[in-house]
């Protein structure tokens, strides 16, 4: 609530549940809050995270895309989407695979989501660097204007690399219990 006294207005959250019981009443009195989705979206969790989001930055999927755009409709309400992408190549991370990434752009614009850029979390024992640096190229090549990268640990490479969204909530608010 300081923060948000302060004047901040953009904050993300991991979990639809956790952030509607945390953040509805909140949004209703302070409209000009932006509300980030950066974990994974179930699709059965697609109408509540499209009432209270403004952004998701986690679509990797057709389904998923095509629930998100059928549920805009339903509600009337345009979200920005970011293009989750597995840049390192981990399976127990979501994103999708770099080679399927133009294809699923495709599909999205074709849905008219409104696809403002790309996510990544890179791989936690690697140079980070090395795979903003690719996210960057991957983001200019779709001629997206938004990169959502880097966290507490590696935000100042995401920023040198042109992140426009970084994701800093531990060095803020303290890691989670």
């Amino acid at each position: 609530m300081p923060l948000i006294e302060y004047g901040h207005l953009e904050y993300g959250e991991n979990k639809v549940q956790e952030a509607i019981t945390k953040w509805t009443d909140i949004k209703l009195a302070n409209p000009n809050i932006k509300l980030h989705l950066i974990g994974k979206l179930q699709t059965n969790k697609v109408k509540f995270a499209l009432k209270l989001f403004d952004y998701i930055h986690s679509v990797d999927t057709k389904k998923l895309a095509k629930k998100i755009a059928d549920e805009e409709l339903k509600q009337n309400k345009k979200i920005k989407i970011f293009l989750q992408v597995n840049i390192g190549d981990e399976e127990q991370k979501s994103g999708i695979n770099k080679d399927y990434l133009e294809d699923l752009h495709t599909y999205c614009k074709n849905l008219n989501l409104d696809i403002v850029g790309l996510m990544c979390i890179p791989p936690a024992n690697n140079k980070s660097e090395i795979f903003f640096k690719q996210m960057a190229l991957l983001n200019k090549k779709l001629n997206l204007l938004e990169l959502s990268m880097g966290m507490s640990a590696d935000y100042i490479e995401a920023a040198k690399n042109s992140a426009t969204y970084l994701r800093i909530g531990s060095n803020i608010f303290g890691k989670r219990s």
